[in-house]
């Protein structure tokens, strides 16, 4: 039977030229168009396999087949709001329509007051799409080359100690440890806050960070300095599963009223929680410990994310600037010389 119902929908069942059989929803209670699609479907299926023809899928389908493939990203939320954004301007359209100007048009009218890095998250979510469309699905003969936008580089912004101490003497108690806990450790803000009694092995001065709740879906071993072995054991006793709380109850957020006005009473500006992160990074870098092992503590999948700070300890470079003065002694030894003899 070439379309059937079960409950109100409709679903279809196509054989195509070769043999294979296709299955699946029609996505609608109406008939009539869940007729239209089977029609449709078989009649770009012949032309595939018999003229080698791309299917004629369009954006609606690409999209569907995405947040399908792809539910398990952990940024499928945002991935989710931007095929929202470009379904509706392209609900309809066939991705071979898609032209780098068509897409570029739309988010240039749409999206332009949105800082370049927001931008490019839309953009990229896109590309990544159609570059399925060409390469897995085999939709598309060729993804147009979409531009990303150049996104300005940021500084670094970080405490130094004498700040930090400022800083920490501001907060309140429930705001402070686990402020002082990320200074110690380099844990992001919800790995901190959310962090449970399970995850904690104080004999053995260890805690750890499971794969599902790690920005990069790897488990992470956490070594405990006297620092936070310090807060963990002010601590104890305060709830049965979290470890950090506010009168009684688990921590929930740390960005309150209360951590903006002890920035404000310590004279910090520009300072979001997250940078006590790169603080902690900062920290390591300036005592000298290698970039290799800042790299694993911090649980960064690339170098290239750890070697922004490698500016802030140029030292261990001195040897090979050095490498200069023998040529710049031997010069000035000549020139010595030249005026020594009077020439």
């Amino acid at each position: 039977m070439p379309i059937y119902q079960r409950g109100a929908t409709w679903y279809i069942d196509v054989t195509t030229s070769s043999g294979a059989r296709i299955r699946r929803s029609a996505g609608t209670s109406d008939k009539e168009a869940a007729q239209q699609l089977h029609d449709k479907l078989k009649h770009d299926s012949w032309r595939t396999e018999r003229l080698g023809e791309k299917p004629s899928k369009t954006w609606d389908e690409a999209a569907l087949r995405w947040c399908q493939e792809m539910s398990h990203k952990r940024s499928f939320v945002n991935d989710a709001q931007h095929i929202r954004f470009f379904t509706g301007h392209f609900r309809g359209r066939l991705l071979a329509t898609l032209t780098r100007d068509a897409i570029h048009g739309v988010v240039n009218a749409k999206l332009g007051h949105l800082k370049p890095a927001s931008i490019n998250r839309y953009t990229a979510t896109m590309r990544a799409i159609l570059r399925k469309a060409e390469r897995e699905w085999d939709w598309l003969e060729h993804a147009p080359a979409l531009r990303m936008r150049r996104e300005p580089k940021r500084r670094i912004r970080w405490l130094t100690p004498e700040e930090a101490q400022r800083l920490l003497s501001e907060l309140p108690e429930h705001q402070r440890e686990p402020v002082t806990f990320a200074l110690a450790t380099g844990l992001r803000q919800s790995n901190v806050v959310k962090l449970e009694w399970s995850q904690v092995d104080m004999q053995r001065k260890v805690a750890w960070i499971h794969a599902d709740q790690a920005k990069a879906g790897n488990a992470i071993g956490v070594p405990l300095n006297e620092s936070a072995v310090g807060v963990l054991r002010r601590q104890i006793g305060k709830h049965p599963t979290r470890v950090f709380t506010c009168k009684g109850r688990p921590l929930k957020s740390v960005n309150e009223t209360s951590w903006a006005s002890a920035l404000k009473r310590a004279g910090i500006k520009d300072f979001r929680w997250h940078d006590l992160r790169h603080t902690w990074a900062s920290w390591m870098v300036q005592a000298g410990v290698p970039l290799s092992a800042v790299q694993e503590l911090g649980a960064w999948e690339t170098a290239s994310m750890v070697r922004r700070y490698a500016h802030l300890a140029p030292e261990h470079l001195a040897p090979h600037a050095a490498a200069i003065d023998d040529r710049l002694n031997v010069t000035s030894t000549a020139q010595l010389r030249l005026v020594s003899s009077g020439l």
